[in-house]
């Protein structure tokens, strides 16, 4: 079993930056490969970043050149670094992680074992 605890959302202005962390615990971190996600009321949870055990990473296109992946896995976390912020990013955010034994990423949210609770994030205009 893998414990997600997502911190560092909050009330950011459009243009600001945030960080969010998510701290895993339960087995060995850098064995899985890790995603973010968001979902708005009514809508389906959207693929937003994930990186591979070796730091390969992806985002969606509404997020590129804004938003980065990366990790530390001697702290066993993941985190997304969110730039330049619209209100369109208004969001719960979700990191989520599954078991790997290759280098691979996915960006399909039914890929992933284990979720985060969830840290809100809103962008004001």
């Amino acid at each position: 079993q893998v414990q997600l605890v997502e911190s560092g959302g909050g009330l950011v202005q459009a243009g600001g930056s945030l960080r969010l962390s998510c701290a895993a615990s339960g087995r060995t971190f850098s064995n899985f490969a890790m995603g973010w996600f968001r979902q708005t009321p009514g809508k389906e949870r959207e693929f937003v970043a994930a990186i591979s055990r070796s730091d390969n990473t992806y985002c969606a296109d509404s997020v590129l050149g804004r938003f980065t992946i990366s990790r530390d896995n001697a702290k066993n976390t993941v985190y997304l670094q969110m730039n330049s912020l619209k209100p369109e990013d208004t969001a719960v955010y979700y990191c989520a992680a599954v078991a790997v034994s290759g280098n691979y990423y996915y960006i399909s949210q039914y890929e992933y074992a284990y979720w985060g609770q969830g840290t809100q994030v809103t962008v004001s205009s």
